[in-house]
């Protein structure tokens, strides 16, 4: 069990989270509320030290905010970090992210160009001036009444990309509430047979941000790879109660 920003939630084993490893690499399903690197001095569980505890040469190869789950991987000697690395920085590693999002919105290959200024202590901006270049392609999946589940590609990589030029499509992440995405509870689509006990106090279906690293594609020495990462539990569960009772 592991206390974190006061939820308690049980973190697996970190070999029941491989979804492929080879002689060079480790692919994970991360699942949420625990940082891929160290964030800050102190004992707080993160990937990279449990990907060392597993394979003492493991080195995280990219990053996925701490409320992110889903395909991350993780290399298992300096060469392959390297020729992750390069892929990465050459934008050839192709992301796929699913989020759930406030409103109906009918992306189809809406391309978002807008630049990200990181502003340090996890604060960003769009800041067309002094910007860095970011890019983003947003496609509708699948529309409830009142949300849209979406596919989001990330051409550029930059912190919070997603997240914030969904935000300035007024499309804001559910449960994003640095981008003014709010939470969804059970109480706002059952309308009919939803109660609570007395003195009970609801908690949202979600009690993260609704963005999932569904997929990674990539090519080394003319090897393709692809690999693809379930949604985790509260992820599917909020998409259940949406197709039950908001579609």
């Amino acid at each position: 069990m592991i206390q974190n920003e006061n939820r308690l939630f049980k973190f697996p084993k970190f070999s029941e989270l491989i979804i492929h490893e080879d002689d060079n690499l480790i692919v994970i399903n991360k699942p949420p509320f625990v940082a891929s690197l160290d964030e800050r001095e102190g004992g707080e569980v993160n990937i990279l030290r449990l990907a060392k505890k597993y394979h003492a040469d493991a080195q995280v190869c990219h990053r996925l905010d701490k409320d992110t789950s889903g395909v991350l991987l993780i290399a298992k000697n300096p060469e392959t970090y390297r020729l992750v690395s390069i892929e990465f920085e050459r934008r050839r590693v192709n992301k796929t992210y699913h989020a759930i999002i406030q409103g109906t919105h009918v992306f189809e290959d809406l391309h978002v160009n807008l630049p990200i200024l990181n502003q340090g202590n996890k604060n960003v901006t769009i800041d067309r001036a002094n910007g860095k270049p970011a890019e983003t392609i947003f496609n509708s999946l699948k529309f409830f009444k009142n949300f849209t589940l979406v596919e989001c590609k990330p051409i550029t990589g930059r912190m919070h990309q997603i997240r914030i030029h969904l935000a300035t499509q007024h499309a804001a992440i559910v449960g994003d509430a640095m981008y003014k995405g709010k939470p969804v509870y059970l109480s706002q689509i059952k309308r009919r047979g939803f109660t609570l006990a007395k003195d009970e106090e609801e908690l949202p279906i979600m009690k993260r941000f609704a963005l999932h690293s569904k997929a990674v594609e990539f090519t080394i020495d003319g090897k393709k790879y692809a690999f693809e990462a379930a949604y985790p539990k509260d992820f599917g569960t909020l998409l259940k109660q949406l197709e039950k009772f908001d579609s």
